[in-house]
């Protein structure tokens, strides 16, 4: 297999979400207010996609710590725990 390296992807991931709140008639901006305050109840939702910010290419090393600060609650775990859970490795047919 050729020589591969690692790359790091930051992007966005994007909702379309909807809220039906009921106001008093001609106050609209209370239920921007309800929606902005996260207090409606979600109508629904539909994901619009990734869109990528940002890549560059990064070490095991530094991909395995950058993990350990992002997920601070799993910081204890191994390299081999952190690189089976969130490394999409190349697939092996591509040479």
């Amino acid at each position: 297999m050729n020589e591969t390296e690692y790359v790091l992807v930051d992007a966005i991931s994007q909702y379309r979400m909807r809220y039906l709140v009921e106001v008093p008639k001609g106050k609209t901006e209370w239920a921007h207010d309800t929606v902005a305050m996260e207090e409606a109840k979600e109508f629904s939702q539909k994901h619009l996609g990734e869109t990528i910010i940002s890549s560059r290419v990064i070490s095991l090393e530094q991909a395995v710590q950058l993990f350990k600060v992002d997920n601070d609650y799993l910081k204890e775990w191994s390299e081999e725990q952190v690189l089976a859970t969130a490394l999409t490795q190349i697939k092996e047919y591509i040479k």
